[in-house]
């Protein structure tokens, strides 16, 4: 039986959004500030790491020898219009708070795949979006964060307070301390639509060509990951900025945000991924798309496509996905090739390859962004020698002076990371202040080296 200082938790499995790793731990759901404070005070063995909406692919809010909480919903979201800020619980998702602020002419300058990523999450993975080429990732926003640390102390972070604490929270994965509330800048908008232009692109050159010479605020190119010959990196580069009012007829000035239905992927007792019906996906995209075109599409639309078909990430079977994100410096494009290559070479069924530019390295020490160049591929788990192959792309990787991201790994270890991002000394000391007994901890964090 629980005692007054031994919150009570439950057994349940959990895993991420690509349902590799699959960890029976034990749970304290909608816990508020006291419960925390409680629970820190009883050090349980094995540590305890926050989890948000479980959207990260890897094991990052995962604690399998421990506990994983998730904190009680928060204060309503405050707008400041003066400011140009919002502040919102952690628990709170992106989705919520666009709803809230897009009717009052604003938007978060860093939106991710999905609206339903939480703002605490995004925090601790220190998200990025499809113009960090100009904006950077969520790091370069953030005002203040609230957190509770290992000693069970509210702390407020800010540049101004506590600027080595806030560097830390600011990607750290969860490992400083547990996420409250945070405080963002935002952007004004004169309306909920982009302005949108789409290229078809015959190859890897042609792709990189296109995203490096554009000047809009927003730009991503969807990989044709299965392509080969010729043909590799083939894909579509949408290129956006928002709409002015003097863009847009009477119907499209209105501002909302509006998210649709999501259609749901029926349980199958075999995957839908398989090597034949990957590259059948991403040849009818491909082939679908116009040669050029421009037209507008709302902020779900161009942003969250990820939320348009739910429980695709389970179409791999059981076996689950793993999403190999990986982050190269300018000059290192070989690198980017070499990942394509060796991925449709080994029949690997790679699916929703995305590549983008990377701007200046704003966030912190665990950040995942360098100057460069972002690829993100979909890869069903458990094909045979997947592991190998991904340990060789890994060195060249690191090589190149490049990143695989922390937020979406499964299967990064010690060695690897320290080849990527060095021994992280600054982050270490920041860490040791903020949680002196070294409570919070993840699967993650023990695999890499960090707890």
């Amino acid at each position: 039986m629980a005692t007054a200082t031994e919150p009570v938790t439950s057994r349940e499995v959990l895993t991420g959004f690509g349902g590799v790793r699959r960890r029976e731990t034990s749970v304290l759901r909608s816990a508020s500030p006291g419960r925390l404070r409680e629970l820190i005070a009883a050090r349980p063995a094995g540590g305890l790491v926050a989890r948000g909406a479980g959207l990260s692919y890897g094991d990052a809010a995962q604690n399998s020898t421990g506990v994983v909480v998730s904190t009680a919903a928060g204060a309503a979201i405050r707008l400041d219009r003066m400011a140009q800020t919002v502040t919102a619980a952690a628990t709170t998702t992106f989705a919520e708070v666009l709803h809230r602020i897009v009717p009052a002419g604003f938007i978060l300058p860093v939106l991710p795949e999905s609206a339903h990523v939480t703002v605490g999450g995004a925090i601790a993975a220190d998200v990025h979006g499809r113009n960090h080429a100009a904006a950077g990732s969520i790091s370069a926003w953030v005002d203040q964060v609230e957190l509770i640390d290992g000693t069970g102390s509210l702390r407020t972070l800010t540049t101004a307070a506590d600027p080595e604490g806030l560097r830390a929270t600011l990607g750290g994965m969860g490992l400083t301390g547990i996420i409250l509330s945070a405080t963002i800048r935002l952007l004004p908008v004169e309306s909920s639509m982009l302005r949108v232009v789409s290229d078809r692109t015959a190859d890897l050159d042609a792709t990189l060509s296109l995203l490096a010479g554009s000047a809009t605020q927003y730009a991503v190119a969807r990989v044709d990951a299965t392509a080969f010959g010729a043909a590799l990196g083939r894909g579509v580069v949408d290129c956006a900025d928002h709409a002015g009012l003097a863009d847009l007829p009477a119907a499209d000035q209105r501002l909302a945000y509006r998210q649709r239905t999501p259609l749901q992927v029926p349980a199958l007792p075999l995957p839908l991924l398989t090597p034949l019906s990957a590259r059948a996906i991403n040849t009818a995209h491909f082939r679908r798309a116009p040669v050029s075109r421009s037209g507008l599409a709302d902020i779900p639309t161009f942003f969250h496509r990820l939320d348009v078909v739910q429980g695709w990430n389970w179409a791999a079977g059981r076996a689950g996905l793993i999403r190999y994100q990986l982050a190269v410096p300018a000059g290192a494009e070989t690198v980017l090739a070499a990942v394509l290559e060796n991925l449709r070479r080994n029949n690997c069924a790679p699916v929703l390859g995305t590549l983008m530019r990377l701007g200046p390295a704003d966030g912190g020490p665990l950040s995942f962004a360098v100057p460069g160049w972002c690829l993100a591929v979909d890869i069903p788990a458990g094909q045979h020698r997947l592991g190998q192959l991904l340990t060789w792309l890994d060195m060249q990787v690191a090589g190149a002076g490049g990143r695989v991201g922390l937020a979406e790994d499964t299967r990064l270890g010690e060695y690897a990371f320290n080849a990527m991002y060095g021994p992280v000394s600054d982050w270490r000391d920041a860490r040791s202040r903020l949680d002196p007994h070294g409570l919070f901890q993840s699967d993650l964090g023990r695999r890499v080296g960090l707890c």
